[in-house]
C-alpha cells in the first residue's frame, strides 16, 4: 500500500502541476493589466511601470508562469529579503549566492489586486464558510439517499420503487443553480414570512450590536439545492447495492434461523451495501466544494465559490488562481482518499 500511495501522490502533484501552469497560463494571456487595476483612479505613468515590474508583468508569459510556479512550490530558490521572509515564511537549506538560497517555504498565492489582502487570508475566510455548506449538502443527500434507496430495494418493482428512482433521477438531472433558484422563488420569496428564510444572506452576519454572529438560517436553503443531485446518486447506488446483497447466501441464512427482519436488514444487509455508498459520497464532497460557487451567487453566500466569481468579474487573478490550485488540490486529496477507503472497507481489494 505504501508504494501505491508513493505513486499516487506523484500523480496528484503532476496533475496540480499541470493544472496550476493551464490556468495561469490561459489568465496571463487575457487582455487586461493587472497594474492599473491596483490604482484605482490614482495612476501615473511611473507608478505603473514600478507596479508591472514588480508583479513580473514585463517578463515574457513562460517567465511569468515560472514566476508563479516558483511562488506556490514548497521548495524554491529565492532572494534572502525582508519582503520575501514576510511572504514565504522560509527555512534556509542552501546558500546559491550571497544574496540567494534554496529554502523551504510555504505557498504563497500572492495579493489580491482589489484589496491587497493576502490570498490565504481570503482562503481561510471563506473555505469554512463553503466546507459547512458542502458538509451540510452532503449529509443531507447521505441521510435521505440512504432511506430512500432501502425502500426502493426492499420494495422492488412497486410504486414505492418506481416513484424513488424517478425522483433520483429527476434530481440528479437538475443543475443546482436551478434549484437554487426554484428554492429561493418558492421558500425565501412566496413563503418566506411562513419559513423565515432569506433571499440572500451569509453564514456570518453583524447583529444590532455591531458584532459578528453566526445564522444557520442562510445555511439551509443553499445546502439543500446543493444536494439535490448527490441525493439521485445515493439513492441510485444505496438501491443497487442493497438488491445485490439481499440475493447473497448471508441474508437467506439469516432469514432461515429466524432473525428478525429489522436485525437483518440493518446490521445485515445495509451494512455490506455501504461501501460503495460511502465511497461515492466521500468522491462528491470535493465535488460539491466546486459545485457550490453558483449556488452561492444565487443565494449571494459569502464563500469560497462567491469570493472567486467576484474575483472573475473584476480580473483579480491571483484571488482566481488560489481558488482554482485550492479547488484541485482537494479534488487530488479526495481521490487519493477515496481510493484508501475503499481498500479498508473492502478487504477484497488489494492496493499496488
Amino acid at each position: 500500500m505504501l508504494n501505491y500511495l508513493l505513486k499516487r501522490l506523484l500523480y496528484g502533484v503532476l496533475v496540480l502541476l499541470v493544472v496550476t501552469t493551464l490556468v495561469s497560463s490561459i489568465i496571463y494571456v487575457s487582455n487586461v493589466d493587472a497594474a492599473e487595476l491596483t490604482f484605482g483612479q490614482r495612476l501615473d505613468s511611473a507608478s505603473l511601470a514600478l507596479k508591472r515590474q514588480e508583479l513580473h508583468l514585463d517578463a515574457p508569459l513562460y517567465r511569468q508562469v515560472g514566476y508563479y510556479l516558483a511562488d506556490v512550490s514548497p521548495i524554491a530558490t529565492v532572494t534572502l529579503s525582508e519582503r520575501n521572509r514576510e511572504n514565504y515564511s522560509y527555512l534556509k537549506l542552501l546558500s546559491t549566492d550571497e544574496d540567494r538560497a534554496l529554502v523551504l517555504k510555504r505557498p504563497y498565492l500572492g495579493r489580491s489586486y482589489q484589496s491587497n489582502r493576502r490570498v490565504w487570508d481570503i482562503l481561510a475566510e471563506t473555505v469554512p464558510r463553503t466546507a459547512v455548506l458542502a458538509l451540510l449538502a452532503i449529509l443531507i443527500a447521505t441521510l435521505i439517499g440512504i432511506v430512500l434507496g432501502v425502500i426502493a430495494a426492499l420494495r422492488r418493482d412497486t410504486w414505492v420503487d418506481h416513484l424513488a428512482v424517478v425522483l433520483s433521477v429527476l434530481g440528479y438531472s437538475l443543475p443546482s443553480y436551478v434549484a437554487a433558484m426554484i428554492l429561493a422563488l418558492v421558500f425565501a420569496y412566496y413563503l418566506g414570512d411562513a419559513t423565515g428564510l432569506e433571499l440572500s444572506g451569509g453564514l456570518v452576519g453583524i447583529n444590532d450590536f455591531g458584532d459578528d454572529e453566526i445564522r444557520w438560517r442562510n445555511v439551509i436553503l443553499p445546502a439543500l439545492a446543493l444536494g439535490i443531485r448527490p441525493v439521485g446518486i445515493v439513492t441510485q447506488l444505496t438501491r443497487s447495492s442493497m438488491l445485490d446483497v439481499l440475493r447473497q447466501d448471508y441474508i437467506r441464512t439469516a432469514t432461515a434461523k429466524g432473525l428478525r427482519w429489522r436485525t437483518t436488514v440493518v446490521r445485515h444487509a445495509l451494512r455490506n451495501a455501504l461501501n460503495p455508498v460511502l465511497t461515492a459520497v466521500t468522491g462528491w464532497f470535493a465535488a460539491l466544494l466546486a459545485g457550490a460557487f453558483f449556488v452561492e451567487k444565487v443565494f449571494n453566500y459569502d464563500g469560497l465559490g462567491m469570493a472567486t466569481i467576484t474575483a472573475l468579474q473584476t480580473f483579480d487573478i491571483p484571488v482566481v488562481l488560489g481558488a482554482v490550485l485550492f479547488v484541485a488540490t482537494v479534488f487530488v486529496t479526495v481521490n487519493i482518499l477515496v481510493d484508501l477507503l475503499y481498500a479498508v472497507l473492502d478487504p477484497r481489494v488489494r492496493l499496488r
